[in-house]
């Protein structure tokens, strides 16, 4: 009788990258969480931003551990978020203006909450996904008039 091979496990760079990128940027997850929080509070707060995100998000728990795992994704790649966030924005009524002043409130909480070296990492990824999620509100052509997306 012969003797099946052993099966190999595949090795994940991630958990080596998630630390690299800790340590570097002074990131993690508790940060994390207090920086989306402070955001989203002004978001909730601000006058321009503020009323889009009310139409749309009724219970702001389930949104904001959605935006932790999102950020912890994106900033430490930790593979944590698994949603699609291009189809939940690209038919809102927003312009540049929007992301643009979505930016400022990010970057001023970013500062306010980071090291310099985790404000710079986060802040360049969002201004990606602002490009990204703009391009994506301006190819749908805004959608219907009046539709307002669900981002629950």
């Amino acid at each position: 009788m012969t003797q099946a091979a052993p099966r190999l496990q595949p090795v994940s760079a991630r958990p080596a990258i998630t630390a690299d990128l800790m340590e570097r940027t002074g990131l993690d997850e508790p940060l994390l969480t207090e920086l989306v929080h402070r955001f989203y509070g002004k978001v909730r707060a601000d006058a321009v931003l503020g009323p889009i995100f009310a139409a749309r998000i009724d219970d702001w728990e389930p949104h904001l551990e959605r935006m932790v795992a999102f950020w912890s994704s994106v900033a430490l790649m930790t593979g944590r978020y698994h949603g699609a966030p291009v189809p939940k924005h690209a038919n809102l009524p927003v312009d540049w203006s929007h992301f643009e002043r979505w930016l400022t409130l990010f970057r001023e909480t970013a500062h306010e909450t980071c090291s310099p070296e985790g404000a710079e990492h986060v802040i360049e990824r969002a201004e990606r996904i602002a490009r990204s999620l703009h391009i994506a509100v301006q190819d749908a052509g805004q959608g219907a008039p009046g539709a307002i997306p669900n981002l629950s």
